[in-house]
């Protein structure tokens, strides 16, 4: 199988830098900001950052390159200034992802602040509704993350990701990111074929596999259903190593980017030795 494998990068020194860091950990694929994450603004990139990152994705071949968006964020938050903030910069990340040519944008949902959850998701479709209109013409795909469910936030149902995409206008320019932690701590245990094939088709029935365009390969350091969003290396935590074999292996995902977020350090032999360890469970066809 030609599976995608790689992990988030930093940017920083420019945005082109991830592809000299993805390159020296063995990105297939690769994760990245747009912009500072701690930040709500950034300076438009230059015309010389655009194009050394289309060089360097050419040299390099790491593709596809999904982003992330800033923590920040909070589309379900009830505090208007807070809401209109997040729209906003959610708005500059989608235009640095058109630049970029990146097709996906993930997002956590949002929390919604002790609101309510039906409240924090129209909050939600709002947001997007008005970030959508904003740019009509954006290829890049808002991609809603699978969360944990830790304290007031949104996205950790199939059934919340699926009210969301429902009630947006342009509910064909929305995608989904599942990610093996948040999953498995918000109750979705997929470690074993049957509970794997039965998450699965609930996925499938309630959002759509169609919608999965991104997978997050994290282990976790809660159990199922802690609704604790701790992630861990791979094999290291409640995942083990069974239950990412069977993503890796299954053939309706070789075309979708499997991303680490796992912890690292400055030299990054974290994310080396991770994609040692996923490479090592693909079975061959």
């Amino acid at each position: 199988m030609a599976v995608r494998l790689g992990a988030h990068m930093s940017i920083a020194g420019g945005v082109d830098k991830a592809f000299d860091r993805g390159e020296q950990v063995g990105c297939d694929a690769m994760q990245i900001f747009t912009k500072n994450s701690n930040q709500w603004y950034a300076a438009p990139l230059s015309e010389e950052t655009i194009q050394r990152y289309h060089q360097r994705q050419r040299e390099t071949g790491i593709a596809p390159v999904v982003a992330h968006s800033s923590y920040l964020l909070n589309l379900a938050s009830p505090s208007d200034e807070l809401w209109h903030k997040s729209i906003d910069s959610l708005v500059l990340e989608m235009q640095r992802c058109e630049v970029l040519d990146i097709q996906h944008l993930v997002i956590h949902p949002g929390s919604h602040m002790g609101a309510g959850e039906e409240v924090g998701i129209q909050r939600i479709i709002q947001a997007l509704d008005i970030a959508h209109a904003r740019l009509p013409d954006a290829r890049v795909k808002v991609t809603l993350e699978i969360t944990s469910g830790q304290g007031d936030h949104l996205g950790y149902r199939f059934e919340q990701i699926a009210a969301i995409i429902q009630g947006v206008e342009a509910g064909e320019r929305l995608a989904v990111c599942f990610d093996t932690c948040h999953a498995l701590s918000a109750g979705y245990d997929f470690r074993t074929p049957e509970g794997y094939a039965h998450v699965l088709r609930q996925f499938d029935a309630i959002i759509g596999l169609h919608r999965l365009a991104v997978i997050h390969l994290n282990d976790s350091l809660k159990e199922p259903g802690s609704r604790r969003d701790r992630h861990a290396h791979i094999g290291e935590g409640f995942v083990g190593l069974d239950g990412f074999r069977l993503i890796l292996n299954d053939p309706r995902f070789e075309h979708i980017p499997m991303l680490l977020e796992t912890p690292k350090s400055e030299d990054m032999h974290e994310d080396v030795e991770n994609l040692a360890r996923l490479r090592a469970l693909l079975q061959s066809p």
